[in-house]
């Protein structure tokens, strides 16, 4: 099966007066609950962006409400199309909740890094946020083969021609679910710290600590001589990072 490729963030300008990065597609929120209110210059509502931070996560987290109180759970996620997709085992009490219908709301976040400004009080932070709100929806059996193809390719490039397939019997042990991308909210701040004028002169140093996901070197499992195929062996030159243009 064919993945998306990984979407790019959109070109983004500068607030000459904020200096808060904005989107150059002016797209707006696409309902009342996703309009971002706290710093609503940093706000993206455009497809582009919200496809770009999908696909750099590897988890998100879904909160759901449920007989017993509210749940915030992390799990694994992987987009295709116009979709976010998690699955689990049948017996999940996620899943099994996410079935019923209840409303959820699905986060990613992605840091980028520490910006330390002059004063305690602009310290910030540069990420890539996203929030999607609805219900999920379950993959139909016939289309759990390709949707989880789709999920071992977005971990690692290239590893599903490698391995052996999920049998009549795991695939019937696992749900997939899905939920729309079409109401969703980012949040996207990258760029230095924005001091007040009057602190300017101050003798503290300020600046951004960029962070990163950083892929380390792959370990073997002591039961495995065999030596590391190329798709393996790349898994060090994957990069987590923005794509920024502009």
């Amino acid at each position: 099966m064919r993945l998306d490729p990984p979407a790019t963030l959109p070109p983004m300008t500068t607030d000459s007066h904020s200096g808060a990065a904005m989107d150059a597609t002016a797209a707006g929120p696409p309902s009342r609950r996703t309009r971002v209110r706290r710093l609503a210059e940093n706000a993206r509502y455009d497809a582009a962006t919200v496809h770009a931070i999908a696909d750099a996560a590897l988890v998100c987290h879904v909160a759901f409400a449920a007989a017993d109180g509210v749940h915030c759970i992390p799990t694994a996620c992987w987009r295709m199309g116009e979709h976010l997709y998690v699955h689990g085992s049948n017996g999940s009490r996620l899943l099994k909740a996410l079935q019923s219908g209840t409303e959820a709301a699905v986060t990613i976040t992605l840091l980028d890094g520490l910006v330390l400004a002059r004063s305690a009080f602009n310290h910030s932070m540069n990420y890539r946020s996203l929030v999607v709100y609805g219900r999920f929806e379950t993959v139909a059996e016939g289309a759990k083969p390709a949707a989880l193809a789709a999920f071992l390719e977005h971990l690692l490039a290239g590893r599903q021609a490698m391995v052996r397939a999920g049998d009549a019997q795991e695939l019937a042990a696992t749900t997939v679910l899905r939920i729309g991308l079409r109401e969703a909210a980012a949040k996207v701040r990258h760029g230095p710290p924005l001091d007040d004028a009057a602190d300017l002169a101050l003798p503290v140093w300020a600046g951004v600590l960029p962070l990163r996901l950083q892929p380390g070197l792959p370990e073997p499992d002591a039961g495995c001589g065999l030596a590391a195929p190329a798709h393996v062996r790349s898994w060090t030159e994957r990069d987590f990072g923005p794509d920024r243009q502009g």
